[in-house]
């Protein structure tokens, strides 16, 4: 057949191959209008709603009514189920036939008492095929169940994505319908989508893409839509086109199929997922609650993880938060999700996959390493507001040296659809060309669920190895970085922590969120430590592990990268908190259970005995508050994890302490902290000359579009000092063992502050408990100590250590650092003298040149409208010292301030310590039963200076043998065991983590 000669318009070529398999114009007329078939209506529709998911057994049997195409449900998060009865049409003979749903609402098929397919008009999941081919044998009348929750796939703002959920809204079906589906008019549309993408990517610079430009032309010229009989002619035409391959030097695109869920498990279709060897990543949690909800579907979901299709990765309990959650909480995250998948599928996860988290924290690689992993992929960084990253495929190296080949997705997206942009993007935004000629291509829906569609496998299909595009061959994670690693030679290594210049808010943000998990790490790690003691120390105590299992993967559920940070929705808050009080109130009842185990006489006794429990391996003097019926105020000595009574302590050290009024107001405390000492940097006084300490400023908070998540550089240029007295500072207590005053200001016309200040005999530190009624919009409360220390780094806390950041902003990599986050402590040292800001729940920090400041209150609108308004109580502190933080203990003050001593009334115990370390670098962690051995503790330590030294671990528990092992427990015979007759000797490397496993008689 003839054709005129084509002019050389691109433009014209373009648009008419774009028009005619547009969804939108003359779908009368061309290819996409005919992608769908006759229709016919079901038999009947009915529906019935709850406020709560309830099973599938319980649903079918209730009261359904009828309803019909239009209706709308709700409200927001309720559950509609509906019943669907469909007879398809005997005329349909040989044809694909489909159940075409549309809705606002996230669907589940149910067919058979199973579920089968979900249903999402954002996941590009519209319909759910009955048949692939009507025959004799498939059913004509058939009878399924939609289950469909009120919300979309990203949940339910009002407005935008991540504006608050509108709790009345209402979810349409907009569509309901038998319908023929015709394939060969889809993969024909495949085909011309895939041809056009490469005309509009390639540009008009390239042969290529004119090659392209001019085969989707001469395809319309050869396609009737009306004839199918043309389709083959077409498709030729374009199976010629993609036939032509690369060269051997072309880079190569690991295609993996990914389901990114950021909230609980409701959608799945295995067969589409899984049919072409897609792979799908989820979290042990995830996998948990599949397996509880769905039992049927986990067990298919096992068979095609034995089969190779379904690929858990991970290794962690969730999604975790990379930079909030404790040093020992990383671990349980590994520890947890890697036995699940051990005992569910057999193996552990050889790579940590966390696509979606606000920052890396740098001990990661080590506690990597030391769970059996040594890859690690995400794509979060890409999201930097300031710096481009330098590397997609590069070593991490920890702050121990630790090292784990890394990889970023160069296409920045776990959520990639198989599109020629994704193919193109990944090749150009390779920033180790030459270095790595392997990555991944990650597709999938995300965020909200959904994964692959065979849409996406069907475009990659296509261009397998075409000539102008990377080589694409489906892959595993496996595949990927074995490739990596075999080609790893040349590249870099990137040190420390990897840094997101995003998201500085969720240090900040849903503040009894952050409470709730620091009081839960220390109050689960003083169960496991008294419980140990017990179990050792009575015969017939029985260490709770499987409660302690249910509270540990609470509190590890509540770190997910969307709970901690405190970019959740309020329902999510609320679940959160109840968690929290869940842990405290089961909690408290397993510590004081195991500590009556530990009294010689438990229980109410006469007379007035008091015991204290030190759950850390240093003595400490600090005064304690006594039970109601004993009014006084005690100076109570506890030695290292025991029950001892009080005893008065040696005073070494004098604090002394003068309080004067602010001359602008006078409840606003100016602190001069003198520390006497025998030497030169005696009576050095801490706060800048001219400035205010414990300063509260509040600043104007509005990003630009992130509400919880971000704060801006710019908000700086806002600062207000909180200026307004309500109540004068006055004295509360005075002389003895305690001094303290108080005062109140009001931070606006509807927020104010209460605080105590205190000082302690024998605390080297100034505590500042605070009480803050807070009701804003978009502002934040930050407390300031303007210092005479002079040092262009500060030191935070980090998990097992620390590392320094700086504190002027010389480049662009400084600048991006105005808020950064920490954990229980930070320090501005020069050299001989130095100031620590110590908390108990805060994580946010900004030291800048000499002006230490801790972010204490956020108040964005966005997803939770109420975030962190009403009361909040917390503590602070402020300690000058001489010479190093670490030789001034400022690291064990700050686990002081973060694990109070256990006061016991009418319990009768004698002085006894379990273990002491003669080493002050090494803290001894963790101390827990062994998972797999009741006769064993696990004993965690680690070096927290950031030297190497050698220790010595001394215990009174009858131990029998003594074991290295990894952080999954697993035993290592590889490193000696030392022994002396004083413990077990331990060498250490900086920042080094060592476990121990103790077989106790």
């Amino acid at each position: 057949m003839h054709h005129q000669p084509v002019l050389k318009n691109r433009r014209t070529l373009l648009e008419r191959a774009e028009k005619f398999i547009s969804d939108i114009y003359f779908t009368d007329c061309n290819l996409r209008g005919r992608l769908f078939g006759d229709t016919h209506p079901l038999e009947s529709i009915s529906v019935f709603l709850s406020e709560k998911r309830i099973p599938y057994s319980d649903a079918v049997q209730q009261s359904f009514q009828a309803c019909k195409v239009g209706d709308a449900f709700g409200p927001t998060w309720w559950t509609c189920w509906f019943k669907v009865v469909l007879k398809i049409p005997e005329a349909w003979r040989g044809k694909e036939v489909h159940l075409r749903w549309e809705s606002d609402g996230e669907g589940m098929v149910w067919r058979d008492q199973q579920p089968v397919q979900g249903l999402t008009k954002e996941g590009e999941k519209t319909s759910y095929v009955l048949t692939e081919c009507l025959k004799d044998s498939v059913p004509r009348g058939i009878t399924l169940y939609v289950e469909l929750a009120c919300n979309g796939l990203f949940g339910a703002g009002q407005g935008c994505m991540i504006a608050a959920p509108d709790p009345n809204g209402k979810f349409t079906l907009q569509k309901a319908e038998l319908v023929v589906f015709n394939r060969d008019v889809r993969e024909l549309l495949t085909d011309f989508e895939m041809l056009v993408d490469i005309v509009k990517m390639l540009g008009e610079g390239e042969q290529r893409g004119f090659q392209a430009l001019f085969t989707a032309n001469e395809m319309v010229n050869l396609c009737d839509p009306a004839d199918p009989s043309s389709f083959a002619a077409a498709r030729s035409l374009a199976h010629k086109f993609f036939a032509q391959k690369n060269g051997e030097s072309q880079h190569v695109v690991h295609a993996m199929g990914h389901c990114h869920i950021d909230s609980e498990y409701k959608t799945t279709d295995i067969n589409e997922m899984l049919s072409s060897k897609a792979y799908v990543y989820v979290q042990a949690q995830q996998f948990q609650w599949v397996k509880s909800w769905y039992p049927s579907l986990f067990s298919e979901i096992k068979q095609f993880v034995q089969k190779g299709q379904f690929i858990p990765v991970g290794g962690t309990w969730v999604e975790m938060d990379g930079n909030l959650p404790s040093g020992e909480s990383m671990v349980r995250q590994f520890l947890h999700g890697q036995n699940f998948f051990k005992v569910e599928f057999g193996h552990y996860c050889k790579e940590f996959w966390l696509p979606d988290t606000f920052g890396y924290s740098a001990q990661l690689p080590q506690i990597m390493k030391g769970c059996g992993i040594s890859r690690f992929l995400t794509q979060k960084l890409s999201w930097n507001l300031v710096n481009t990253f330098p590397h997609s495929t590069f070593f991490w190296e920890g702050i121990d040296g630790s090292l784990v080949l890394t990889h970023f997705p160069p296409g920045n997206s776990y959520g990639m659809n198989g599109k020629v942009e994704d193919l193109i993007n990944t090749v150009k935004n390779n920033k180790d060309k030459g270095r790595a000629n392997h990555s991944a291509v990650l597709f999938g829906f995300g965020d909200g669920g959904g994964g692959p569609t065979q849409l996406m496998l069907d475009r990659l299909q296509r261009v397998q190895d075409t000539d102008c595009l990377p080589k694409v061959q489906m892959s595993s994670p496996d595949v990927l970085f074995s490739q990596l690693e075999s080609d790893s030679s040349l590249l870099c290594t990137w040190v420390g922590e990897l840094f997101l210049e995003l998201h500085n808010g969720t240090y900040t943000t849903q503040a009894k969120i952050k409470l709730g998990n620091r009081q839960c790490e220390a109050l689960l790690h003083d169960i496991e430590v008294s419980s140990c003691l017990a179990l050792c120390k009575r015969d017939g105590f029985k260490y709770p592990a499987c409660k302690l299992q249910e509270l540990w993967r609470l509190l590890l559920l509540n770190q997910f990268h969307d709970v901690i940070p405190g970019s959740c929705i309020e329902m999510v808050v609320e679940d959160a908190l109840q968690y929290y009080d869940e842990i405290r109130t089961a909690g408290s009842r397993l510590l004081f259970a195991a500590c009556e185990s530990l009294g010689s006489a438990p229980g109410k006794v006469a007379g007035s005995n008091i015991a204290v429990l030190n759950t850390l391996p240093w003595e400490r003097t600090e005064v304690i508050s006594l039970p109601a019926e004993d009014t006084q105020t005690r100076l109570g000595t506890s030695h290292r994890q025991n029950i001892k009574l009080f005893k008065l302590p040696y005073f070494r050290k004098q604090v002394s302490h003068n309080i004067e009024p602010s001359k602008k107001v006078q409840n606003l405390i100016r602190l001069f902290i003198i520390l006497t000492a025998r030497n030169c940097y005696a009576s050095r006084e801490t706060i800048s000359e001219g400035y205010l300490g414990n300063q509260f400023a509040l600043f104007d908070d509005v990003p630009l579009y992130w509400d919880a998540w971000d704060v801006m550089d710019y908000h700086l240029q806002t600062r207000k000092p909180a200026v307004e007295v309500i109540e004068p500072a006055k004295v509360v207590r005075s002389g003895g063992l305690q001094g303290s005053i108080s005062f109140s200001l009001r931070i606006s016309g509807k927020s104010t502050i209460k605080q105590e200040i205190l000082l302690d005999a024998c605390c080297p530190y100034i505590k500042f408990n605070t009480q803050v009624d807070w009701e804003e919009s978009h502002k934040f409360l930050k407390v300031e100590f303007p210092v005479q220390v002079r040092s262009p780094n500060a030191t935070y806390e980090i998990q097992f250590g620390h590392l320094q950041r700086p504190t002027h902003r010389n480049t662009s990599w400084d600048w991006a650092r105005f808020e950064v986050w920490g954990h229980k402590w930070a320090d501005l040292s020069e050299h001989g003298f130095g100031v620590a800001l110590l908390n108990d729940s805060k994580y946010g920090y900004s030291i800048h040149e000499n002006i230490m400041t801790l972010s204490l209150l956020r108040a964005p609108k966005a997803p939770d409208a109420n975030a962190d308004m009403g009361s909040h109580n917390f503590t602070y502190a402020l300690m000058p010292h001489t010479g190093l933080f670490q030789d001034a203990s400022i690291i064990q003050y700050a686990y002081n301030l973060n694990f109070p001593l256990h006061v016991f009334h009418g319990v009768i115990a004698e002085p006894w310590s379990a273990f002491s370390v003669n080493c002050p670098a090494v803290i001894l962690e963790t101390i827990k039963q062994a998972e797999s051995r009741e006769n064993a503790l696990l004993i965690r330590l680690y070096e927290s200076h950031g030297s190497s030294v050698t220790t010595t671990l001394s215990t009174s528990l009858p131990i029998q043998e003594a074991w290295h092992c990894d952080l999954l427990e697993r035993p290592d015979s590889s490193i000696p065991m030392s022994k002396t007759s004083s413990g077990i000797s331990l060498t250490f490397k900086p920042f080094q983590i060592r476990s121990l496993l103790l077989i106790i008689q």
